[in-house]
């Protein structure tokens, strides 16, 4: 009986250790945070979940509320960057959440996983690129973020740069290897989706500018999924249009070696290197969509 009271105490005291790191960081307190991490009682306890609501580790705690100053003096004292809480999001994905640039910043500098969780069927770069988070899409996409869609979700991260309406936001997702299709490239998980529709059907639907459907078969869109919409479409609509005259021209032998040398970057997963390739500037520009080289033209 002693014994078990001993134990409950001492789980007590190692809640209430838990708990005041949590309150600490909450209150964004950074001073007696560098205090409490410095005793080795506290230390034994930041990857620890606590808290109402969504139990978290006191970086979680940080990252979720912005709260910069702490999570700097949380990361070199070992902890877990990419610890998952009960929904499976990282603190990372928390931060992109708040849109919080400085805490993702810090935690991609720590060695966090760009690309959140497998187990959590929303990502970092599907939520960035779905509200429009520019600047925190692009870190993330520089520090190798995959772009290629893996989740159940219907919404796909190249739809969602579409939905949010930012044309370069979807350039930037597509110069970065997302599929211009589906943004999936796994076919037993399409297979799952009762009727799953591309980018470019996406794109009809919600009746984009013609820039967005160029800019899809300039990324090699193919133009003949579509079918449904474009029976149901008035052939005025000026995008409609484009797709039909596409349809009928086939690409240009620049373009046709310009996606081939995308498609084989992206299969062996170097799509993000395109930059440090051996080729002069011009070609890597071509590459990134940017010119085409003279000798490209002359080839033609």
């Amino acid at each position: 009986m002693i014994q078990l009271k001993i134990v409950v105490e001492e789980e007590e005291d190692y809640r209430g250790e838990s708990q005041l790191l949590h309150h600490v960081v909450s209150n964004n307190d950074e001073r007696l945070l560098d205090e409490l991490v410095s005793q080795e009682k506290y230390n034994n306890f930041l990857n620890c979940r606590s808290g109402w609501g969504i139990p978290g580790t006191p970086l979680r705690m940080a990252a979720s509320k912005g709260h910069l100053g702490c999570l700097q003096v949380l990361l070199p004292h070992g902890v877990e960057v990419d610890f998952l809480d009960v929904k499976a999001q990282t603190p990372i994905f928390t931060a992109v959440c708040g849109k919080y640039l400085n805490c993702v910043l810090a935690l991609l500098r720590a060695g966090a996983n760009p690309s959140g969780s497998l187990y959590n069927n929303c990502s970092p770069v599907l939520t960035s690129a779905r509200e429009g988070d520019v600047e925190i899409l692009m870190q993330l996409l520089k520090h190798g973020a995959e772009v290629i869609s893996r989740s159940k979700v219907l919404l796909f991260t190249s739809s969602a740069s579409v939905s949010s309406g930012l044309l370069y936001l979807s350039a930037y997702c597509f110069s970065y290897g997302a599929d211009p299709n589906y943004n999936c490239t796994d076919a037993q998980l399409l297979r799952k989706i009762k009727q799953p529709k591309t980018v470019l059907e996406m794109c009809l639907r919600q009746g984009c500018g013609v820039e967005y459907i160029q800019l899809l078969i300039d990324f090699g869109a193919n133009v003949y999924f579509p079918t449904l919409i474009i029976e149901k479409s008035t052939k005025q609509n000026e995008a409609v249009e484009l797709l039909l005259q596409e349809r009928g021209c086939p690409k240009s032998l620049v373009s046709q070696c310009r996606l081939a040398i995308r498609g084989y970057l992206r299969k062996i997963n170097k799509i993000q290197s395109i930059d440090h390739l051996e080729m002069p500037s011009s070609m890597i520009n071509f590459l990134h969509y940017k010119s085409v080289p003279k000798t490209a033209i002359y080839l033609c």
